[in-house]
Parts: structure tokens; C-alpha cells; sequence
């Protein structure tokens, strides 16, 4: 379908693609994958024309028609919502528009019988032209994909231009998938969908009939989505025929590959080097030292590019705060005379790491500012716990950034404890590097400021954390070093994300807003996503279900039973695997102190009084370190308690 030959492409003096070969199929599902800035939006610009190589070739067919949605914002026309995404389709707005201006003609009371006559034979050639074009099922396809992407249908007739910018991509998203296109190019498509929009466009996509490249940080999209992956990794394109997380194994065994081959090579011309330079001056060995040049100026040693160096995040030492963290009775909030929420009651206890969830719209950024006590509600109680310290992280903070700060400065002075050096990793994680962190924040753009408010958030001291959507200017890397420091976090935190594999490790309760309520779901994201899809069943089928299961009352009853104990094993799994952790790690610190102990009861060690410091501190750290694991033990075992007493 797509047949790229030899294709190179560079920016300046920076080369991005160097003689890339490959083919994109038909029914191919890619997940299109690369560290940021290594050119995965301009090899789908290169695809779709808007750019074009310096040299190579892609070939593709005349007829061939692509889907692209990139990641910048568009500007979309000033028509109605339903109007603008169904002119995706060919002729169907046009029979419409003659249909809605026949209709008006016929309204008139001074047209004659012969006038009349003449309409209404038009009008039936245009419901037959309707007909013939499947016109009904394509306005049945647009209606659902519309309200699968979140739309409700009293907004079908709003001006586009009235959505946000969020909400006008899902607009050029809903007309992409509406198109008969052979392919379609996504560049971060996830960005403005929420959970419910986000496992539509999944079941979508699956079931799509052509080709699809996506760009994409969420690594659960892209393994539910894709079988096969295109990594852009040293000026060229790796292909693998799996899914991404397949893939990540692959590419370890290629760089040991790799890595084997350049000792190899670095070693054959060690041996060639030596014999040169040992029989240079001997005449009789001239033709061969000669022969061993020219083998010399042959080899081109190409070094591997390193993937960027894994981060460890280790968040400040805090307090510990109240077991009960922070408690919102009766909240309703809003802004100016628009009420958001409610009359809602939330209660988070120390220890836990909830995901809220929702459509986007129903209140999850104004009950978050709230939780940080940054607003005020119009009425109810909010009540914090004592000693709680509270980072939040929220969509508009880089507005509080100071413009004329360097990015180091920016982040220094939300801690006074971290080193330069320490700062600078932190940075890196979130892809500042080199001079980068010498930049004026001023000069950063919207997506790297983002990244910087986040790193501010994270290194102040605190024990109790609100992140609102904190992944969506992350690459793959910087969301793991993030996610591995969240999983670590001893305090509370409250995540609102649709990020679906970001969130598996890391949260252990999913609140969800639902038409004005909050539902709770005492269990990890996995947990959350059974019971959602057991309830969407439930609708689907609903009293035919039941009617037949009723036939068989001890059959029925075996089946409910080993759904109970499959949904009992889900809930509890991701509970239970992380008090094995954490068993795991008590063991070995108590070995550890065991050791230690035995080591501090030598009185030939105190003779080296640094030697004596080092390990009582070493002593004291891991007796710290065990205190706080037991007690995330203790907490993981109320927790599991908990959802246990729901299965009993």
C-alpha cells in the first residue's frame, strides 16, 4: 500500500531519517514509537505530502486515502458540530442542504399545483438519492460516533467554534473516523479523550478495516490497538511484527546484539592496528601491512545511540500526616453562577492513591482544586487532616511560573534540600538536558512548561499530592520515572488521568464521576475497568439475560459464583502482588539489620571511626526504611480487607 525506498530527511544540520526502507500493508496497525524529537510527526508528515523527503521515494496509490489527525491544534470551521464532521462524508451535506431547502419551498402557501407537484417530485428523487447512498446509516454512523467520542446529541446543532480546543480535535478525530480512508495517522490521539471516550475509540479502532500508524505515550492504548511496531531510533526505522510491549524485550536483545558486534569489530582492528604497526618496516610483510590498511580505512565503527539513562525520583522526607488526609462533606462548587458539583462527599485516609475519572466536564479539576484548597466551594465543609502538606499539580500552573527564572533556578526554589546535581537528573527526567536547564522559562513552550511545573510540584515537601492529568507532555521514558516515584510515594495522592497503563501500578482506589454523583470503586484500575465493563453488559443484554438464566436456577447459580470468584481474583490481585513485594523487601531488610547488627557488636570496627559512622547510619536508614514498609504493609492489608468484606 506504502512503499518508502531509501527515504532521508533533515531539519538544519540535524539528520533525522538516513536511507530508511520499509512498507506500510493494508490492515497493518502500527504503533509508531521513539524518544522525543527523534521524528515520529515529521515521518507521518512525510507520509501524508505535507512535507517531502530530501531524497528516496514513497510510493503510494493515487486512489489511496489517508486519515491524518496531527498533534497540533486545528482550526475548524465556523459551521454547526454535526455539520462540520459529517462533511467528511461525500454528498451527504449536500442532500441534506436540498432537502432542508425544498422542504422550506413547500412551506410556501402561494406556489401553484404545478410548482407543488415539481417539489415534491425533486424531494423524492433526493430520499431516493438517499437511499442509494446509504445516506441513513451514514447519519446513524455519525450520530454514534459523535456521542462514542463524548458529544451528546443536544450539542449536534453548537457551533464548533463554541467547544474548546480539546474538543474540536475529538471534532477532526470523529470526522477521520467517519471517512472511508484506507489509512489513518494519529499523533498523540489520546491527549483529549477521557476514560469512557478513550475505550470507545479502542473497541473503534480494533474493529477498523484498513491501516492505522499511531504516535502515542500510552503504552495500554497502543497494546490494545497495534500488533506491529516502527521505532525511530538512530536516523532509522526498527520494525517488529508485535505489539509494543513485546517489542521493548526485542529491541534489549538487539542492543546485546549490536553491542556483541562493536566489541567484535573494536577487537579486529586492535589485532589489525598491532600488526601494522609491528610490520611496517619489514619488507617482506609490505603487501599485507598494505592489505591490512586498506581493510583499516574499510570499516566504519558506528556507535550505538544510548536510550536515555533510567531516573530515580526519590521524593522528599515528610511528616506523617493524619490518618485521615483530608474529608469533603456536602462540597458544591463551581465559577461564577455555573454550579459544577454538587452536594458530593469524598473522604481520602492516608495511604491512598485514587484515580478520578470521569467524562470531561463533570467537575474532576474543580473537586481537585478544591481537595488542594486552592478554591473555595459555595457550600459544604472541607476538612484537613493535622501536619498535611500538599503539592498540586494543576493544567493552568504555569501561569505561577516566574518568567525570567532559569529552569534550575524555577526548580530550586521549590526545594532548598536537592543538589545542583540532583536537580539536573530531576530535569532530565523530564526531558531538560544539557543547556536546556540554562533556558529562561520565558522562551519554553506550553508543553516543556508543563513539564517544568511538574518537577517544581514534585520535589516540594509533601505528603499529600493532586496531579491533574501530569502525563500528557510526557514521552514513555520520563512517565515511568515518574510512575516508578508515585509507586514509591508514602503519602496520599489524587490523580485525575485516563492513562490507563500509567495509572495500573500506581493507584489502589478509582473514583469516578457519574451524572453529578462520585461512585466508588474500591480496587485498582483493572478492578475498575471489569466492573465497568460488567455493567455495560448488564445494559446490553439486561432482562433477556436474566430471563434465561432464570431457566436454570442451579446453573445460574454456579455461574454467578465463578464470576464472583474471577472478579474477587481481579480485585485482589494487584493488592495482593504488592504485599508479595513488600513481604519480599521486609525479608531482606531485616537480613540486612540482622547483619548489621552483628557487624555494629564488633568492637574492632570503631578503630575507623568513618568506617563506624558509615554503617550506623547504613543501620539507622534501613531501621527508617523497614518502619515505613511495615506500615504500607499494614495499610495494603486493611485495604485488601476492605475489598474482601465487599466480595463477603
Amino acid at each position: 500500500m506504502i512503499d518508502i525506498q531509501n527515504l532521508s530527511y533533515d531539519v538544519g544540520s540535524k539528520v533525522l531519517f538516513e536511507n530508511v526502507t520499509l512498507k506500510i500493508n493494508p490492515n497493518d496497525k502500527i504503533a509508531l514509537v521513539g524518544l522525543n524529537g527523534a521524528g515520529k510527526s515529521t515521518f507521518l508528515k512525510l507520509i501524508t505530502g505535507l512535507l517531502t523527503p530530501a531524497s528516496g521515494k514513497i510510493n503510494k496509490s493515487n486512489k489511496l486515502k489517508i486519515g491524518y489527525l496531527p498533534q497540533e491544534f486545528l482550526e475548524l470551521k465556523d459551521k454547526p458540530l454535526f455539520e462540520e464532521v459529517s462533511s467528511a462524508l461525500e454528498n451527504f451535506q449536500s442532500l441534506i442542504d436540498k432537502e432542508k431547502l425544498i422542504t422550506s419551498k413547500l412551506q410556501n402557501n402561494s406556489l401553484n399545483e404545478t410548482e407543488r407537484n415539481y417539489l415534491i417530485k425533486e424531494l423524492g428523487k433526493i430520499h431516493h438519492r438517499q437511499e442509494e447512498t446509504g445516506f441513513f446509516g451514514k447519519k446513524a454512523m455519525t450520530e454514534k460516533i459523535l456521542t462514542g467520542l463524548g458529544f451528546t446529541k443536544d450539542e449536534f446543532e453548537k457551533n464548533i467554534n463554541e467547544f474548546s480546543g480539546g474538543w474540536q480535535m475529538r471534532a477532526e478525530l470523529a470526522k477521520i473516523l467517519l471517512n472511508d480512508n484506507n489509512i489513518i495517522l494519529l499523533d498523540e490521539p489520546t491527549n483529549h479523550l477521557d476514560m469512557d471516550s478513550l475505550r470507545w475509540v479502542i473497541k473503534f479502532l480494533k474493529n477498523y478495516n484498513g491501516a492505522l500508524v499511531i504516535i502515542s505515550h500510552d503504552k495500554y492504548f497502543l497494546n490494545e490497538v497495534t500488533e506491529k511496531t516502527f521505532e525511530v531510533w538512530n536516523r532509522n526505522i526498527i520494525s517488529y511484527n508485535g505489539k509494543y510491549s513485546n517489542y521493548i524485550n526485542y529491541k534489549k536483545q538487539l542492543l546485546a546484539q549490536k553491542e556483541a558486534e562493536l566489541k567484535t569489530q573494536r577487537k579486529k582492528i586492535k589485532e589489525t592496528e598491532k600488526f601494522i604497526e609491528r610490520f611496517r618496516y619489514k619488507a617482506s610483510k609490505a603487501s599485507q601491512v598494505q592489505s591490512r590498511i586498506k581493510q583499516l580505512e574499510k570499516i566504519k565503527l558506528e556507535e550505538i545511540p544510548v536510550d536515555k539513562p533510567v531516573i530515580k525520583i526519590k521524593f522528599p522526607d515528610t511528616p506523617r500526616g493524619a490518618s485521615t488526609t483530608v474529608k469533603l462533606e456536602n462540597i458544591s462548587a463551581g465559577y461564577g453562577n455555573n454550579v459544577v458539583i454538587k452536594n458530593l462527599n469524598l473522604t481520602i485516609n492516608r495511604g491512598d492513591k485514587l484515580a478520578l475519572v470521569g467524562k470531561n466536564g463533570e467537575g474532576k479539576s474543580t473537586l481537585a482544586k478544591i481537595a488542594a484548597g486552592k478554591i473555595k466551594p459555595f457550600g459544604g465543609n472541607l476538612v484537613f487532616g493535622q501536619n498535611i502538606f500538599i503539592s498540586h499539580f494543576a493544567q493552568e500552573i504555569t501561569e505561577t511560573l516566574n518568567l525570567d527564572d532559569d529552569l534550575i533556578t524555577a526548580l530550586s526554589k521549590n526545594s532548598s534540600e536537592l543538589t545542583q546535581n540532583e536537580l539536573r537528573n530531576i530535569l532530565g527526567a523530564f526531558l531538560f538536558s544539557g543547556d536546556d536547564i540554562f533556558k529562561k522559562v520565558r522562551v519554553l513552550s506550553g508543553g516543556e512548561k508543563s513539564r517544568l511545573a511538574l518537577a517544581s510540584v514534585l520535589v516540594r515537601k509533601s505528603n499529600f499530592i493532586i496531579l491533574d492529568e501530569p502525563t500528557n507532555h510526557l514521552d514513555l521514558i520520563s512517565k515511568e520515572i515518574l510512575q516508578s516515584a508515585l509507586v514509591n510515594f508514602n503519602g496520599s495522592l489524587l490523580i485525575i488521568s485516563h492513562d490507563i497503563d500509567f495509572l495500573k501500578p500506581i493507584v489502589n482506589k478509582v473514583i469516578e464521576f457519574q451524572n453529578g454523583r462520585l461512585i466508588n470503586y474500591s480496587g485498582g484500575i483493572d478492578y475498575y475497568l471489569t466492573k465497568k465493563e460488567s455493567e455495560a453488559e448488564v445494559k446490553i443484554n439486561g432482562a433477556g439475560k436474566d430471563k434465561k438464566e432464570n431457566t436454570n436456577p442451579r446453573k445460574n447459580q454456579k455461574r454467578l459464583a465463578a464470576e464472583k470468584r474471577q472478579k474477587r481474583y481481579e480485585a485482589t490481585k494487584e493488592i495482593k502482588d504488592r504485599i508479595k513485594i513488600i513481604e519480599k523487601d521486609i525479608k531482606e531488610l531485616e537480613l540486612k539489620i540482622e547483619t548489621l547488627e552483628k557487624e555494629l557488636s564488633d568492637l574492632s570496627l570503631y578503630k575507623n571511626a568513618g568506617q563506624a559512622k558509615t554503617k550506623t547510619n547504613e543501620y539507622n536508614e534501613a531501621k527508617n526504611r523497614l518502619n515505613l514498609l511495615i506500615d504500607r504493609w499494614v495499610e495494603a492489608n486493611e485495604e485488601l480487607e476492605s475489598i474482601e468484606d465487599e466480595f463477603n
